[in-house]
């Protein structure tokens, strides 16, 4: 416990300065993290980064990071339309490969380029949108983190989903939205989001849920390859995939609540 305090004070000093500031070095500083959870993900598939798949594999993530107010009107190539490219360059690899690189493989790859790369994406687009929106995104899921860490720990009994994550339990999912939602609250009442307390206390429970799954996900895809933790960057808490796994899910989806309801 005392490593992960240490580290999580260490990364927070670093992290949240960058996401205040905002601008150049915060977009450098999420591709580097996104680069980071690529070269992560497909390591548990034992594709290397300086493979001729990991390289494609790469651009094409830094292609669908490009934050939206800097793409020009009328681009000569989509997002989209590059994404298509890769696809079939990586199809062609498995032939030039003789199967060493399969399909299986390029399934692989292309997932983790849209779960990694759509995540962080969305991260750049609600910094755009919002200060605020970041910092509320946060402290719900670090909120939801600590309550359904302590009250599982205090009060869990049920499982919630054993084959995946055999720590949690029901007990300390609910009391990780309840505190979400204490949390959001407060939010609302000294910081002002910009919407009404009931608003604010559904996105709050809904984001709280997502991110949960979020986790389930991550657990999901670790216990699939037998890995423990995505990496070792982060002492007492893995790599960055570990520590992002949430905010992958829950950024994109505070994105399309944003729209929805403004």
């Amino acid at each position: 416990m005392k490593q992960r305090i240490i580290t999580a004070v260490i990364a927070a000093a670093v992290f949240l300065p960058i996401v205040i500031y905002g601008n150049l070095p915060f977009v450098l500083f999420i591709y580097l993290l996104a680069t980071i959870g690529l070269y992560e993900a497909l390591r548990m598939k034992k594709i290397t980064m300086t493979s001729v798949p990991g390289v494609l594999s790469l651009l094409l993530m830094w292609v669908l990071l490009i934050p939206g107010q800097w793409m020009p009107e009328n681009p000569l190539f989509t997002k989209m339309e590059f994404l298509v490219i890769g696809v079939l360059l990586l199809l062609t690899y498995t032939v030039i490969s003789k199967n060493r690189f399969n399909f299986d493989e390029v399934g692989f790859s292309l997932l983790s380029i849209i779960y990694v790369g759509l995540g962080f994406f969305y991260f750049i687009e609600i910094r755009d949108i919002s200060l605020a929106y970041v910092f509320f995104a946060l402290v719900v899921i670090w909120s939801t983190d600590s309550g359904a860490y302590f009250i599982g720990k205090a009060m869990g009994k049920t499982k919630l989903w054993p084959e995946i994550s055999p720590n949690k339990t029901v007990e300390g999912s609910l009391g990780g939205v309840v505190c979400a939602i204490l949390v959001a609250i407060i939010f609302q009442f000294t910081v002002g989001f910009e919407h009404g307390l009931i608003i604010t206390v559904v996105i709050a429970s809904i984001l709280s849920v997502v991110g949960q799954m979020g986790d389930l996900v991550e657990s999901a895809l670790k216990r699939h390859y037998g890995v423990k933790d995505s990496g070792n960057l982060l002492p007492g808490h893995g790599g960055i995939l570990d520590r992002f796994d949430s905010l992958l899910f829950v950024l994109p989806l505070l994105h399309f609540i944003h729209k929805f309801i403004s």
